[in-house]
């Protein structure tokens, strides 16, 4: 799109119209976009027009239509988190990473679904309603970035910006067959998306999505580096690229996992992949393994994923846990007597989680020293039927003919996200059942641009962005 743009053969307002036919077209259904600012947005496309057409566009994507999750700030717009009581929340600014992509001439629309207080991997909520997944209407698209993977993959818009702490980017591109990438923690400035805080939690990330590998490096450029007092003396710079091909590439291979069990066509698609790699990239292993059990990974990052959004209680819901956990067998390893005890874990307990847990990035950064990157699942499944009954850690999905709890796959998320470690997602095809499955990436803390660059290889030798059909 930015090509047409700059050689003039589309103008910014008229691809602001192209993805605004698809909105009208198809948001009804879908519910992907659910705030949105024409006015602002035709304004923007007619300034980018004008610069365009004196050759000085500000960035690479210079009259490009985008879209956001509903999360980030947005001036003059709400920021719910889906929660009803944050219906009057507007935004007095934007988010940084909006600024950073609007600066560059980015031409900002509207804003996408998220579930609940961004919590699950459907979305939907009591503000916005349910948003559906194009392949499959009566399917989730993912969440919390649901409505961002669902814009791209029907073309209302062209790049997104999302959140992750559970997969939050991951889990949708794998689900709607687009791109994402989760960044290493605290490359890209949080600042605007965080409700009434000021601190992101030491899990959370920002990053980019769009329908293609290319995109996310572009964006990455654009959204990457310190912000704020730490802008006053840190700067961040990723290490430039070693890899040129899949002949540089060293490659481990993860297909499934004791602790979270993947679906058969999941593992298929990623097996397919193998085999083509094998004969592609310097090496390949199905055995290598970072100096841990998936076990204690897993532990791990639930103790600090729940640890970290456990300053969500109401003081009566905090004592309602504490009385809880009173309660639990001294042997219950359920999720939710992990996810209860982790709700009021004393900051001696969560000191020692958080120790081991950088111990364990060390074990990873040994592990990259003999590899480039792994590639993994990013969910247990294929996008999954909406189950809106109870909550979360309550509801099963079907992996392999057996209902398994949702919360089993968070072990994909936390794999990399506990661990500061950046991971891209990228489509590999369809399972027989006609879904998209995609492939997650897994690198090296300040490698983004290793498993980019992968990824990019696998989009232009292997697969890439389909659109759903009649989209």
């Amino acid at each position: 799109m930015a090509r047409l743009l700059r050689a003039r053969k589309i103008s910014a307002k008229e691809l602001l119209e192209v993805c605004l036919d698809q909105y009208a077209l198809h948001n009804d259904t879908l519910n992907a976009v659910v705030v949105t600012d024409l006015g602002r947005a035709k304004h923007a496309a007619m300034a980018s027009d004008k610069r365009l057409k004196k050759g000085t566009p500000l960035g690479p994507f210079d009259g490009v239509p985008m879209t956001a999750k509903e999360s980030f700030d947005w001036k003059g717009t709400p920021s719910t988190w889906g929660e009803p009581a944050y219906k009057e929340n507007i935004a007095t600014s934007d988010a940084v990473a909006i600024t950073r992509l609007t600066n560059a001439g980015a031409v900002l629309y509207g804003k996408t679904n998220v579930p609940l207080m961004l919590a699950d991997w459907q979305s939907f909520n009591a503000v916005y309603g349910t948003t559906n997944n194009p392949w499959d209407v009566t399917r989730a698209p993912g969440g919390s970035s649901g409505g961002s993977a669902v814009a791209l993959a029907t073309g209302m818009s062209a790049l997104e910006i999302g959140s992750d702490i559970g997969a939050s980017l991951r889990n949708p591109a794998h689900y709607c067959g687009v791109y994402a990438h989760k960044p290493t923690y605290g490359v890209v400035p949080y600042r605007g998306h965080l409700l009434s805080n000021v601190q992101p939690s030491d899990i959370s990330v920002a990053g980019p999505m769009a329908r293609s590998a290319k995109d996310l490096t572009a964006m990455l450029k654009l959204l990457a580096g310190t912000d704020g007092i730490e802008a006053r003396g840190l700067s961040l710079h990723l290490p430039d690229l070693k890899q040129k091909t899949f002949k540089d590439f060293r490659v481990a291979v993860m297909l499934s996992d004791p602790v979270s069990e993947v679906d058969q066509p999941v593992q298929d698609l990623i097996a397919k992949l193998a085999q083509f790699l094998a004969k592609k990239v310097k090496k390949i292993s199905h055995e290598a393994r970072p100096g841990f059990t998936t076990r204690e990974a897993m532990d791990i990052f639930i103790a600090l994923l729940r640890s970290a959004t456990s300053r969500r209680q109401s003081k009566d819901e905090f004592e309602a846990n504490e009385a809880r956990v009173e309660n639990f067998a001294a042997d219950d390893d359920s999720y939710y007597a992990k996810m209860t005890r982790a709700y009021v874990m004393p900051h001696r307990s969560w000191l020692m989680a958080n120790e081991r847990r950088h111990q364990m990035r060390l074990l990873w950064d040994r592990f990259f020293d003999e590899w480039d990157v792994m590639i993994c699942p990013a969910a247990a499944s294929a996008a999954f039927p909406h189950d809106q009954t109870g909550d979360r850690h309550e509801r099963t999905i079907e992996v392999n003919g057996k209902r398994v709890p949702t919360t089993d796959q968070l072990f994909w998320a936390g794999y990399s996200c506990g661990f500061y470690l950046p991971s891209t997602v990228a489509p590999l095809g369809l399972t027989p059942q006609g879904l998209p499955s995609g492939v997650q990436i897994i690198t090296r803390q300040y490698g983004d641009y290793t498993s980019l660059r992968f990824a990019e290889l696998l989009e232009r030798e292997y697969a890439s962005f389909v659109p759903p059909p009649g989209y």
